[in-house]
């Protein structure tokens, strides 16, 4: 038996939206200023009776401070990328709001870009150092130090 039960996706959409909204204590109408929307037309959003384009999504995603690439990719507009397992764990943490969840998958991403950014300058493509042999041949066997003189 499954414990969840299967929403249709608008619905699931709207309904995550409005989750979203509470969670921020925004109001309907508040939320409908900020995403440049009528009052009548996200309620209806978020009852899952019409479903929005990409860039109105884009603007709901701005007016709650989520990730517009997660709103997309729950409305099925966009693709979820295939996330390493800390950006899965952060998501499926179900005591986190989902905007610590999405400044965490941020920061994450962006501490994982800078890492990825530095190796590339110390090592080449290839792992090649100027000396002809690689970074791991440099560094000699497992456990052994290495003098710094």
């Amino acid at each position: 038996m499954d414990l969840f039960p299967v929403l249709s996706p608008v619905k699931d959409l709207g309904t995550f939206i409005r989750d979203q909204r509470t969670s921020a204590q925004i109001s309907l109408r508040g939320l409908a200023a900020k995403a440049g929307v009528s009052n009548p037309y996200l309620s209806q959003v978020e009852r899952g009776l019409r479903r929005p384009s990409a860039d109105i999504l884009a603007q709901i995603a701005h007016g709650l401070s989520i990730s517009v690439e997660s709103l997309l990719a729950r409305a099925g507009i966009l693709e979820a990328a295939e996330a390493p397992e800390v950006v899965l764990a952060i998501r499926a943490d179900a005591v986190l709001t989902e905007r610590q969840k999405s400044s965490l998958v941020d920061i994450y991403s962006a501490f994982r870009k800078e890492s990825e950014a530095s190796v590339a300058q110390v090592v080449p493509v290839g792992g090649d150092m100027p000396s002809g042999r690689t970074a791991a041949e440099r560094a000699g066997p497992p456990g052994q130090i290495k003098s710094s003189r």
